[in-house]
């Protein structure tokens, strides 16, 4: 049996629930913690970076999709 899997968190910097893929959502350590941070904050924090002349935060393509159940 196969199937898709999808996490469900809140947003360490806006507090909203939010889906991702365990594997590739964008974090931040807290306490020695990984937090998970929505599309909307990366995109505004990237977006900040890029003004002030550094390289944004990598996000890869599957953050934010479901993964095979067996990746688990």
């Amino acid at each position: 049996m196969s199937g898709y899997a999808i996490a469900h968190g809140l947003c360490i910097n806006c507090g909203k629930v939010f889906s991702f893929n365990p594997h590739a959502v964008p974090s931040i350590r807290v306490e020695g913690v990984r937090e998970p941070v929505c599309w909307p904050c990366m995109t505004k924090a990237n977006r900040e970076r890029v003004a002030n002349g550094l390289e944004p935060f990598p996000v890869r393509e599957d953050a934010y999709e479901p993964i095979p159940a067996e990746e688990l």
